[in-house]
């Protein structure tokens, strides 16, 4: 299973290549994966997204997550085919995010922290590469997304890769 773990992280760091670089912000790269309608079936990509992807200075969780919303219904049956019928709500409880650096608690743009998204999407585990360095703000999404009850797994074995990618162009 850490494999596979893994393997999603590395897809976020795919993402997070796609970043526009910047001083002031970093590159991070998010995959919303869904295995459903149990934890035993078999994990589907349901939206990737990256920091800057949409207008607005956006971030990676929240442009994944806005992605997702926009699927169809035609399309989430095609995801999930084996199934008579999908709604997103009850995708969304079976969704685990794995992003490359810790979700966001403070945003100094003043949009809404991505830690805040995940938790009104209420996604059931964030999978994280690494912690957010405070080269900008303190950090606390993931013990605001532990609060709201949702389990963080922070994965060992890329955290040199997520940080490098997070402070691309700094």
């Amino acid at each position: 299973m850490m494999a596979e773990h893994l393997d999603f992280l590395r897809l976020a760091l795919l993402e997070a290549e796609k970043c526009i670089s910047t001083t002031t912000a970093f590159c991070v790269g998010c995959v919303l994966v869904a295995r459903w309608p149990d934890d035993c079936s078999t994990p589907v990509v349901l939206a990737t997204g990256y920091s800057r992807e949409l207008p607005g200075n956006t971030h990676a969780e929240a442009n994944a997550l806005a992605k997702a919303q926009k699927l169809s219904g035609d399309e989430l049956s095609a995801l999930f085919p084996s199934l008579p019928s999908v709604d997103f709500e009850s995708v969304l409880a079976h969704v685990d995010v794995y992003t490359t650096l810790e979700p966001c608690s403070v945003r100094t743009s003043g949009l809404a922290p991505c830690a805040d998204a995940l938790i009104e999407a209420k996604i059931k585990r964030c999978f994280i590469g690494v912690g957010e360095p405070n080269d900008f703000v303190n950090c606390e999404g993931a013990m605001k997304l532990k609060n709201a009850g949702i389990e963080v797994v922070w994965i060992d074995g890329l955290k040199e890769e997520c940080l490098r990618a997070a402070r691309r162009g700094h």
